[in-house]
Formats: C-alpha cells, sequence, structure tokens
C-alpha cells in the first residue's frame, strides 16, 4: 500500500528538515539483506546520532532540492538506504564499517558539504577518526611539550641529587679521617 499525498509531503517534510543541518549524505544499496541485519544496522546508527532511512528515490530527490546536497539526485536510483549526519564522518562510518561485514550493502554515492563523493571518497571519509578521537590525540599533541618538559626537569633533579648525595656522604668521611 503506497502513501497518500500527505504521508508522502510529511516524509519528505521529515527529511528536508534533515538534510537542512547534515554535513554529510551517504547512499548506499541494500538488496538481499535480512531484515535482522538491516535492524542491526540502524540501532548502530541510531547510536551514533546517524538518521538512516530507506525511501522512496523521489521522495529523497525532493528533499534534498535545492540544497547543497542536490548533485547526489543523479545517484538515487535502485533500493536505497539513505544515511544522513550532523557529523562529518559519522554516516559514511556506518554505512562503510556495517558494509565491510555485510558484502550485500553496497555504497553508491555520498556528498560531504555540498562536494559529491564516490565510493573511494566515501571510504576515504569513513577512515577518518571520530572527533572524540581527534581531540583526544590533539590533546596528546598538545600536552606533549609540557610532559617532555617535565620528565626532564625531574631527570636533571634526580641527576643533581645523585651528584649531591655523594659529595654530602665524603664530607662526614672526611671529617671522621681528620678527627
Amino acid at each position: 500500500m503506497g502513501l497518500n499525498l500527505n504521508d508522502k509531503k510529511a516524509v519528505v517534510e521529515e527529511v528536508s528538515a534533515k538534510v537542512a543541518t547534515a554535513q554529510t549524505i551517504v547512499v548506499a544499496e541494500y538488496r538481499g539483506i535480512q531484515v535482522a541485519h538491516l535492524t542491526k544496522l540502524r540501532a548502530t546508527a541510531r547510536a551514533q546520532g546517524v538518521y538512516l532511512r530507506v525511501l522512496k528515490n523521489t521522495l529523497a530527490r525532493r528533499s534534498v532540492e535545492g540544497t547543497q546536497f542536490a548533485p547526489l539526485a543523479d545517484a538515487m536510483t535502485g533500493p536505497l538506504i539513505y544515511s544522513i549526519s550532523d557529523d562529518a564522518v559519522a554516516a559514511a562510518k556506518v554505512i562503510s564499517d556495517f558494509a565491510k561485514t555485510n558484502d550485500k550493502l553496497v555504497v553508491k554515492a555520498g556528498n560531504y558539504a555540498g562536494k559529491p563523493l564516490d565510493v573511494a571518497g566515501v571510504t576515504a571519509l569513513a577512515s577518518i577518526p571520530s572527533r572524540e578521537v581527534l581531540i583526544a590525540q590533539l590533546l596528546g599533541v598538545m600536552q606533549a611539550p609540557v610532559s617532555g618538559f617535565a620528565r626532564v626537569l625531574a631527570a636533571v633533579a634526580a641527576q643533581k641529587g645523585e651528584g649531591a648525595a655523594p659529595a654530602a656522604d665524603a664530607a662526614p668521611a672526611a671529617e671522621a679521617t681528620e678527627a
């Protein structure tokens, strides 16, 4: 049973709202995937904050019409699942990770900030670490000079402490021989 006109308008409105705030859209063909596997994919997407939906391609085209994602309309053919995210890499990462374990999910195209991506581009985008990992790496780089300086100071203090200790031990021994 198809959607009536009001339902179609509601779907286009909902997807258009997601597209308006999105940074990335990834389109993949899902032909032949079992429902249980799609359910796992949806759960993973929800956990990552990715909007994942199977849509009629005409409704999807209307949703991206007039946006930075309009060039993606050419790739909207066949049974597709749409992955939309506000995070730059989350949509690509969810689809690519699932495609690694399920060969029936085939990435067709993507779009990042208005730039069309082919399959290799989507894979490259998915290989970028998440925002949290990048922040942790940046903090590690920023903290490295400070911690290195602290280690050098500790080593110098330990070395001076070792050098001063034998001199302090030698002074009482010298006094003992004089007496």
